[in-house]
């Protein structure tokens, strides 16, 4: 398959085909055979495939990620009035569920160990709120947060834990693929995620009852009945058949991502370490990132906007880090807790080009644009 470059523009992560074609292979499968519905054998195929990469007892496909976070708040049992916890740096996904659940989001702020959810924070807002009826966890760029001080935190509590593991699928904590130490995990498919379906996500649990509840839920929630019975409120939530294809190719390939975004990530800490108030994100002994994308801070003359820009006039992208939730029009109504870690990240974060067809020319290019805003 292609790997093009659309106007010879350096993107911050774009979806990757495999060179094998395993895409195209079960695509045209699905085309061949008419199952170009949400049902099928690539559904069943890749749902089974990820479930087993990812040692987890059951999953279901679903349309995207901020679906399968909708459907483990329902499976988590939160209603209407309920409290969730939620880190504040983020994407907005993580945070619309609640929403969509008529449940009160409150915001955790991240520590500088992890750029993740805070345990002192979060142990803060369990004084605050006991009543909390779930929590979700982000594993940002790819970076693990702290699980085991937050599972003891959570179960203390008796309180079900969600893994927002969009940005981290092929990233371990202390060897277990993150989205799988919690009550229930997701993972996003979007196309500037490490794999892609185009558009598509997974919730995956040990909790098999829970997730064929969801996969019910998913589908209309359509009673067994010879007519259209519904005795629940439904989703069209479910991934399709050609889109399943293309995720089944694209777990083939799933390890050479990653070692990909590591060289990339190393590329950029050899080169740019050095620079005056140039701080990479932390990676810790107990984790193994997928290095999604290779984020640092500037905390020096230099700021990040200085660097977009000039990126941006070599036709590069690069992004500021997540805004965080409570900083946002919409959501600052709800409560925050923490030191405002988040915020200074946000001032002084971004994120470099880390898409896996960088070739070393790409950036040997990005590694030169930013070295002259040092040097001119």
């Amino acid at each position: 398959m292609s790997t093009t470059k659309v106007n010879n523009r350096i993107f911050l992560s774009s979806p990757h085909m495999s060179e094998q074609g395993y895409e195209e292979q079960y695509v045209k499968e699905a085309f061949e055979t008419n199952w170009v519905a949400p049902v099928g054998e690539n559904i069943n195929g890749f749902e089974r495939e990820l479930a087993n990469m990812i040692d987890s007892k059951a999953a279901v496909a679903l349309s995207s990620g901020t679906a399968a976070i909708h459907l483990a708040l329902k499976a988590a049992g939160v209603k209407e009035g309920d409290v969730v916890f939620c880190p504040t740096l983020t994407f907005s996904a993580t945070a619309n569920p609640i929403i969509y659940q008529n449940a009160t989001p409150v915001f955790i702020d991240s520590n500088y160990e992890t750029w993740n959810m805070s345990p002192e924070a979060l142990e803060e807002a369990f004084v605050k709120y006991p009543e909390v009826q779930a929590v979700i966890v982000v594993h940002l760029y790819g970076l693990s947060a702290e699980m085991d001080k937050i599972m003891e935190i959570c179960n203390k509590h008796n309180v079900a834990v969600i893994e927002d593991a969009a940005e981290s699928l092929g990233s371990y904590y202390k060897g277990q693929q993150t989205g799988t130490i919690g009550d229930y995990g997701i993972f996003s498919f979007n196309g500037n995620k490490i794999i892609t379906t185009s558009g598509g996500g997974m919730l995956v649990s040990n909790k098999e009852e829970r997730i064929e509840k969801a996969r019910f839920w998913a589908t209309q929630s359509r009673d067994q009945a010879q007519h259209y019975q519904h005795s629940e409120l439904g989703f069209n939530y479910r991934m399709s058949n050609i889109v399943a294809g293309v995720g089944r190719g694209q777990l083939k390939v799933l390890e050479k991502r990653v070692e990909k975004k590591k060289y990339i990530f190393e590329y950029y800490k050899r080169e740019l370490e050095g620079l005056e108030g140039v701080e990479f994100m932390p990676i810790n002994d107990w984790d193994e990132p997928n290095y999604w994308l290779s984020a640092l801070i500037l905390n020096g003359q230099i700021r990040p906007i200085d660097v977009i820009q000039a990126l941006e006039k070599e036709n590069i992208e690069s992004r500021p880090i997540w805004k965080p939730m409570h900083l946002q029009p919409f959501f600052e109504k709800y409560d925050f807790l923490g030191v405002g870690l988040s915020e200074k990240l946000f001032d002084n974060g971004m994120c470099l080009p880390s898409d896996t067809k960088m070739t070393d020319e790409d950036l040997e290019k990005v590694v030169g644009i930013i070295k002259r805003l040092w040097f001119k």
